[in-house]
């Protein structure tokens, strides 16, 4: 993760074959093509620069170019915003080391937002940073999510819950959907945090032990995620459709609050409210049992 050049040279490559001559306008030729989507001296014309240029940069040497070009070969690729961004970042990592280092993700929140997350009774509600550790939750989230949080590891982990515990496919009914989006957004931050050791070694971790997470992340897709839908099949309550909506904290740079709701009226709606019933009884019942032992 950190070769920032073997990684310019793989997501460029791959995005330049998934483009085909008709979809970027080009005329149609006949024959076989020997390489699968656009030539290198077709990105090069279409995005204005010299072939040497672009295989240059296609070698991985973002170094000095230009936002400029960064836009032009964006616009000839048909990056998507996640990936224009994505393209960015690795530009950066490129240049010149920063006078500051980037400062690694944060771990917890301030006692401020933990209060806005308590203040929200009806709606399940966590904060993560960027490598899906869950910093912080309101009882709700918590019991939304019990199975990621069965874990005993802290902080909880999505990502790893994801491709490591077998409980994920049922949790998650759209499961290959929710592993492609995961790794997608975790490479994302790579490319913010280049240098975030922990996540180097979550990504290190996760390689190693599922072949599924290295496939995902053999594609280099990447992705936002900021609402949408999420259906889940939880061990208590069952099928949950819940819509989701996540906000960056601008008081707390690198972290973001997800918030799940359900229409009133809705089964969904009805389940959450048993959900915060069991979620309520089960800590009184966990610290009545911790009184006792005390």
């Amino acid at each position: 993760m950190s070769d920032t050049r073997a990684e310019v040279r793989e997501f460029l490559s791959s995005r330049r074959a998934r483009i085909s001559p008709e979809e970027a306008g080009l005329p149609a030729y006949g024959g076989n093509r020997r390489v699968a989507g656009l030539r290198r001296e077709e990105v090069a014309m279409m995005a204005g620069v010299s072939v040497d240029y672009y295989v240059r940069l296609e070698r991985g040497n973002l170094a000095g170019a230009s936002d400029s070009v960064l836009d032009a070969l964006a616009r000839t690729l048909q990056l998507d915003e996640a990936e224009r961004e994505y393209l960015f970042d690795l530009a950066r990592a490129a240049g010149p080391a920063p006078r500051r280092r980037a400062k690694n993700p944060a771990t917890s929140v301030k006692p401020a937002v933990q209060q806005v997350l308590d203040a929200m009774t009806d709606a399940p509600a966590w904060v993560r940073n960027g490598r899906h550790d869950i910093v912080a939750a309101n009882r709700l989230g918590r019991a939304l999510y019990a199975p990621v949080f069965d874990d005993p590891r802290r902080p909880a982990n999505t990502t790893r819950f994801v491709y490591l515990n077998p409980a994920a496919r049922d949790f998650f009914r759209d499961y290959d959907t929710i592993a492609n989006d995961a790794a997608a957004m975790l490479r994302l931050e790579a490319g913010r945090n280049p240098n975030d050791q922990a996540l180097v070694q979550l990504v290190g971790e996760l390689s190693t032990r599922s072949e599924l997470f290295r496939q995902r992340w053999a594609s280099r897709d990447v992705m936002f995620h900021r609402s949408g839908v999420k259906r889940l099949h939880h061990p208590v309550v069952g099928d949950l459709d819940l819509n989701y909506e996540s906000m960056d904290l601008p008081s707390e740079p690198g972290l973001v609050m997800n918030v799940y709701t359900a229409p009133a009226g809705s089964p969904t709606a009805d389940a959450l409210k048993l959900l915060a019933s069991w979620a309520a009884s089960h800590e009184t019942t966990n610290e009545t049992d911790a009184h006792s032992i005390v």
